[in-house]
């Protein structure tokens, strides 16, 4: 009976090993993740000129930038900046599509925000990055959910064959503008545009309050084209107000982060993440960096 018991243990003892091993062998086999940290330009805080900001993202870790477009900075500046730092300019985000929106009512206000797209796509390829953020509409009591849909398709397919002339992508983000609101929707909306310069700027923050990002990147998949990395607090937002669910460091909410990059290994992604955090000095900027890395490690 002692043996047989001894052996019952020492099996399962064994198998728990050997699960164990399994285990840590995938995760030793797994490729490194492929994700480039980059930080939008506003999150830094300190330095007065555009080089001085360059270098303070550059020393804190990052490997690239995203910047505004239009913007008052000159292409010289900017590449000025990057020649001397070596920080990359991943992308541009455009400026005004908040206020000039191409699914306006107006004809006009449609013809100038196509005119700021096209200036960013340019932006874009002089700095020798590869996308620009897009917000396509937003859904509100003058805009309708249907125009929405229809107005902006119409207007980004003149832009397109300036996307692909320029060989840079049109990223569009997921935001608070009560439009496509579903990965589904999402996906349908990019591919209905058949082209491959126009794509998915997935904001991982963003999705918490109504979404899962695991199930977007899965739906999404080749349609990504580039991360917004922040956090969200539900907890905050039940117990504080909807915008206080952001105002939590990074890890420290309700992202799944495990989750999110186990479906963007299945996917396949490899590309710029972008810190999208409170703007802060160069210890700040580090922190956000070491968790990051902690978060890509998931």
């Amino acid at each position: 009976m002692l043996d047989r018991r001894r052996l019952l243990v020492t099996g399962g003892a064994f198998a728990l090993s050997a699960a164990f091993l399994s285990r840590l062998q995938a995760r030793q086999a797994r490729a490194p993740r492929k994700l480039r940290k980059a930080l939008m330009l506003y999150m830094c805080r300190d330095g007065k000129t555009l080089r001085e900001k360059f270098e303070i993202i550059a020393r804190a870790g990052f490997e690239g930038v995203e910047l505004d477009s239009p913007s008052p900075i000159s292409r010289e500046e900017v590449l000025a900046a990057r020649d001397a730092t070596g920080l990359a300019v991943c992308g541009t985000v455009d400026s005004v599509h908040w206020r000039k929106q191409l699914a306006d009512p107006s004809a006009e206000v449609r013809k100038e925000a196509v005119e700021a797209l096209e200036t960013a796509l340019r932006d874009c390829h002089a700095f020798g990055g590869d996308s620009v953020l897009l917000v396509p509409a937003i859904v509100n009591a003058t805009v309708d959910y249907k125009s929405a849909y229809e107005r902006s398709q119409a207007e980004l397919r003149r832009v397109l064959p300036l996307a692909a002339e320029l060989k840079v992508k049109i990223g569009i983000e997921n935001v608070w503008n009560d439009f496509l609101l579903s990965p589904l929707e999402a996906a349908r909306y990019v591919d209905e545009l058949e082209s491959p310069w126009v794509g998915w700027h997935l904001d991982c923050g963003n999705i918490v309050n109504y979404g899962h990002g695991e199930q977007w990147v899965r739906i999404l998949g080749p349609r990504l084209c580039k991360l917004h990395i922040k956090d969200y607090s539900r907890k905050r937002r039940d117990n504080e107000g909807l915008w206080k669910g952001f105002d939590v460091a990074l890890g420290e909410g309700d992202a799944n982060w495990k989750a999110t990059m186990a479906a963007l290994d299945e996917v396949g992604f490899a590309g710029w993440a972008s810190a999208e955090v409170a703007s802060g000095d160069e210890a700040h900027l580090r922190d956000v960096v070491a968790r990051m890395d902690r978060i890509f490690s998931a």
